[in-house]
């Protein structure tokens, strides 16, 4: 969910921000808003089941876990992209400098909202509180801050509300950790390609060969790990080649639109066809429109507005960690208030205006302030470039 300089309060060094990307996690960030409170207030028995087919309400409310393998190729495209603008070459990245920027930017609002659930765990708050006699407090904070909460929910069952969010964040701060190992491990990109190239393969493969557990289908490491090479991939291509025809941007985009909007829309029919070779349509589509977006010629602007979508994405990283604490609420006042499920429909626009409303909060409150603190207090880490 994270992003290299995605945090508007920062503008120190800041890089410029691409509008299409930000539209993309956008549109990511709410459909696993929607997720969420799609699956507790249900729309097939609502008054849109009337008006809009199947596929369009399963594409509104089911797609969260797809919206994450969206999240995952954009970050290795982002992380790799500005490593290459800052150091000129992967093989020549300054690890320290690298590691700096991705404490400053990830850890206080981690840290703050672990300590946030682990106070409402001992309050014993509904929703919060973990109750499994398989899980406990100590072993869900060590997961959530040792890099592998999706192995302990995979081994345990599914942990509360806003503790469940952070299996992704597991697997990111694991690329985060490793990328600049690997990077300077192989050094040259002939080396780095091919390993990558093999990683984001083998996304159908890892998959498939989890599925005697669903929830580690769901969120292992390896196949998040695959889209996010898919990402560092398109990143590198990025760089390394540029169009000379002025069509190709719009064409990558074109295909990149088309093959998401066949995943999140008719999932279920590609599903019987391509099996999990599926999401591999769902992250070369995404690849495709980085580099659509990537190789937009100079200050071309995208046709859209939509700047509403646009600031969901800018603030994508505190609305994930987030949203469950406005979620819960918004599901307990339709259950006391609501109507019954027909009307259930009323209760999402709220969900989504309040998630942005704590997200643009801890933005402007925690993430910025702290991140430039960090970054101040560790500059000396830092070499120049």
């Amino acid at each position: 969910m994270d992003s290299e300089d995605s945090n508007p309060g920062v503008k120190a060094e800041a890089l410029p921000r691409d509008p299409g990307i930000d539209l993309l996690r956008g549109l990511s960030i709410v459909l696993v808003v929607m997720h969420h409170v799609g699956l507790r207030i249900p729309l097939k028995a609502g008054v849109l089941a009337a008006f809009l087919p199947r596929w369009c309400l399963n594409a509104l409310i089911y797609n969260g876990s797809e919206a994450v393998f969206i999240f995952f190729v954009i970050s290795g495209f982002l992380i790799t992209t500005h490593s290459l603008m800052r150091w000129g070459r992967l093989g020549s990245l300054d690890a320290r400098a690298f590691y700096t920027r991705r404490v400053a930017r990830i850890l206080p609002p981690l840290l703050i909202l672990v300590m946030v659930l682990s106070l409402l765990h001992l309050l014993g708050a509904r929703d919060y509180a973990i109750t499994k006699a398989t899980q406990s407090l100590p072993r869900a904070i060590l997961a959530a801050l040792g890099l592998h909460l999706n192995w302990y929910e995979g081994l345990t069952g599914y942990l509360p509300g806003n503790w469940d969010v952070l299996w992704s964040l597991s697997i990111e701060e694991l690329f985060y950790l490793g990328f600049p190992l690997l990077c300077l491990g192989l050094r040259r990109r002939r080396f780095l390609v091919p390993v990558l190239a093999l990683l984001a393969l083998s996304l159908p493969l890892t998959r498939a060969a989890l599925a005697g557990n669903p929830i580690w289908q769901e969120k292992a490491t390896l196949p998040g790990m695959a889209a996010i090479a898919t990402g560092v991939l398109a990143a590198i291509l990025g760089a390394a080649w540029r169009p000379t025809r002025a069509w190709v941007p719009g064409l990558l985009r074109a295909l990149g639109w088309a093959g998401l909007v066949a995943v999140l829309c008719f999932e279920d029919r590609l599903w019987s066809r391509l099996g999990n070779g599926t999401l591999l349509l769902l992250t070369g589509g995404t690849a495709l429109l980085l580099l659509g977006f990537n190789w937009r010629p100079l200050g071309a602007a995208p046709g859209w507005r939509l700047a509403w979508l646009r600031s969901f994405g800018r603030l994508s990283y505190e609305v994930y960690l987030t949203h469950m604490f406005i979620v819960w609420p918004v599901v307990r006042a339709y259950k006391a208030y609501g109507h019954g499920p027909r009307w259930g429909i009323l209760w999402y626009l709220p969900a989504l205006v309040l998630a942005w409303w704590l997200g643009r909060l801890v933005a402007r409150y925690l993430s910025a302030p702290s991140e430039r603190w960090l970054r101040r207090r560790l500059t000396p880490l830092e070499r120049p470039g």
